[in-house]
């Protein structure tokens, strides 16, 4: 699939078709090349690409029409990325790769999905991209480290043995740089996590305690409302987008 010539085709077509907003897409894409995770998945979930309005027709084959779509994101994603730093064989070989999927699918929402794990995996990227020029290297290999074990408990000593600190001299690098204590700073990302997993999995809230390592499911709950002002099942019940095809 010629990315490039489809991308710009895209570009040159009839300037009377209806298209996407600007402003909206740039927004959009910002955040992917900031890896500004939280709004990339509400813009992600409450405007998925097969539900986009305004999407130019550039094949009468449905499918085929949002393989190219696809196509054209994953180009535009990685260019965005790489003008924010992202090596240019780092971001060809995501754009490759989940392009080579794409064409391998045979549903539109399946299209859709992989479009949204593209997106994420991008912002994941440019995330850590970011921090390096924010973050000591001892801190980045502690966050590293509790992203990497989110579903266990992780206990401050073991991100000490993992960096080769001093427990005394990592809590404080760590508090200075990310205004955060470790504990806080893993509790906030599990929740985080556990709203992800609240909006886009069907997993009870018992599981999702389970597979985050909360203690109990009343703890998890007890700290997931004192976060977000409610109770996982109240997010779930209101966040939660209604899908069109679940009737």
């Amino acid at each position: 699939m010629n990315t490039k010539l489809i991308l710009q085709e895209f570009i040159n077509r009839d300037e009377n078709i209806q298209h996407a907003p600007y402003d909206p897409e740039q927004e959009f894409y910002f955040a992917i090349k900031s890896g500004n995770i939280t709004k990339v998945e509400d813009s992600l979930n409450s405007n998925p690409l097969h539900l986009k309005k305004g999407l130019g027709k550039l094949s009468r084959n449905e499918l085929q029409h949002f393989k190219y779509h696809f196509a054209i994101n994953a180009a535009l994603v990685a260019r965005y990325c790489m003008e924010n730093g992202m090596e240019m064989a780092v971001a060809f070989n995501i754009s490759d790769y989940y392009i080579n999927k794409a064409d391998k699918c045979n549903s539109i929402i399946a299209i859709s999905d992989l479009h949204k794990q593209m997106c994420i995996e991008y912002c994941r990227k440019m995330q850590h991209y970011s921090m390096s020029n924010i973050y000591s290297r001892p801190v980045i290999k502690a966050i590293d480290y509790i992203y990497d074990h989110l579903n266990e408990r992780i206990l401050a000593k073991d991100i000490s043995k993992y960096t080769n600190l001093s427990l005394a001299y990592l809590s404080k690098i760590f508090k200075n740089e990310t205004k955060e204590t470790l504990t806080e700073y893993i509790l906030n990302r599990k929740l985080e996590t556990s709203q992800n997993m609240l909006l886009n999995s069907n997993y009870s809230i018992s599981s999702i305690a389970m597979m985050l390592s909360f203690p109990s499911q009343s703890y998890f709950t007890e700290c997931f409302k004192k976060k977000f002002n409610m109770t996982p099942n109240t997010y779930r019940k209101t966040m939660k987008p209604e899908s069109p095809f679940a009737k």
